[in-house]
């Protein structure tokens, strides 16, 4: 029997994972799963579309595109997603970092300059994303990575060791083990979402506790802003990514604490997701 020619075996798993009604983008991940084979790019796939694949291809094909079928993530089948410039390692560990979360990072970028000397804090860090960006971007930035996570934290610690980014990492919850005044900017993509919203069906791979807060999703919110309070310096801010519904009792929170100019900016899908205030310095 006649081995399957690139393009042909990309066409099929393309009709299976449609089948499988996983992919919004079946032909992508086909030819991710290609790439991620084949050691190749995009590119090479076009030009060598009628190349035959070896059967060692096939065999390794195969189980990626079963548990592509099945619901896995890309991400996770590939071990890396991309993030801003960036390519980071990722595992079940760690949430998958998403394009929206970028904008994130822009906010806190158009806040300050790269020549600003500041202590920068990313919270429930994950695979390091946030931080590395930041970093990446503000190299006399002092930036901080955290997550209660040892896995997850080591993840991330291998993205910046990979990236020769230097950063420095702690494990903690949220803000216990930092110091009174000490930062200059706290940013977070903190778990937000209800125990009970039906998207975790499609978020089942990832770390439900990297995910989900109790109180309506705004537990982990209140801890955070609660801990911003205290350490932040006169003047520092506080940046949050929080559900596309809950904006308005953000900014009830974070009024609550004392923040001021408080604002909130939408993402790529014209959602309010990300809140950022002003701390005054009156703790």
């Amino acid at each position: 029997m006649a081995l399957p020619l690139i393009r042909e075996w990309q066409a099929q798993a393309s009709e299976q994972l449609v089948r499988a009604g996983v992919d919004d983008s079946p032909e992508l991940d086909a030819s991710l799963l290609l790439q991620h084979v084949l050691d190749c790019n995009a590119s090479y796939l076009m030009a060598w579309s009628d190349k035959s694949l070896t059967d060692a291809q096939i065999h390794s094909l195969a189980p990626l595109l079963q548990r592509r079928c099945q619901g896995e993530p890309v991400a996770y089948l590939l071990g890396y997603q991309g993030f801003w410039t960036l390519d980071l390692k990722v595992s079940s560990a760690t949430l998958i970092p998403r394009a929206d979360t970028e904008h994130l990072v822009e906010q806190v970028l158009a806040c300050y300059s790269p020549n600003d000397v500041l202590r920068v804090l990313d919270l429930g860090t994950g695979t390091g994303a946030i931080a590395l960006a930041l970093k990446s971007e503000c190299p006399r930035w002092d930036v901080w990575m955290a997550d209660i996570s040892a896995d997850a934290l080591t993840i991330a610690c291998m993205n910046a060791t990979e990236l020769r980014i230097p950063v420095r990492a702690f494990q903690g919850s949220w803000l216990d083990a930092i110091a009174p005044q000490s930062l200059d900017v706290i940013v977070s993509n903190p778990p937000y979402i209800r125990d009970d919203d039906p998207h975790l069906r499609s978020l089942q791979y990832e770390p439900h506790s990297a995910l989900v807060a109790d109180e309506c999703g705004l537990a982990d919110i209140r801890q955070l802003v609660a801990g911003a309070q205290r350490c932040l310096q006169a003047g520092g801010r506080l940046f949050i990514e929080h559900g596309y519904d809950q904006a308005t009792d953000v900014k009830a929170i974070f009024d609550a604490a004392g923040f001021t100019d408080v604002r909130c900016d939408k993402d790529y899908g014209n959602n309010d997701r990300f809140t950022w205030g002003y701390w005054p310095g009156e703790y």
